[in-house]
């Protein structure tokens, strides 16, 4: 597929982009590059590579879940700058 000036000049206007000849140039070569290097990856034969989420094997490592002691809400309310009860109190964002 090839990305020319017109291309782009029409998405632009899709878009509501003002852009100036010299960038409409640039963006056109850069567009066209991508696709070129998107057409080129589609050559290469990946039928013997195995699909991955991730090319490093890494396994997740996850402790035990143990049920611990809390923390004791009076200790938890010295560090807020404003309480009231047994609670936080913050500020308003919502109207």
């Amino acid at each position: 597929m090839a990305i020319d000036k017109e291309t782009v000049s029409y998405v632009a206007h899709l878009a509501r982009i003002r852009l100036s000849e010299r960038e409409l140039d640039l963006l056109s070569r850069q567009l066209e590059d991508i696709v070129n290097f998107i057409d080129k990856l589609k050559e290469i034969d990946i039928l013997a590579v195995k699909p991955t989420s991730h090319v490093l094997p890494i396994k997740n490592l996850f402790r035990e879940d143990k049920p611990t002691k809390s923390l004791n809400i009076n200790e938890v309310l010295n560090n807020a700058p404003s309480q009231r009860d047994s609670f936080f109190v913050v500020p308003k964002i919502i109207e």
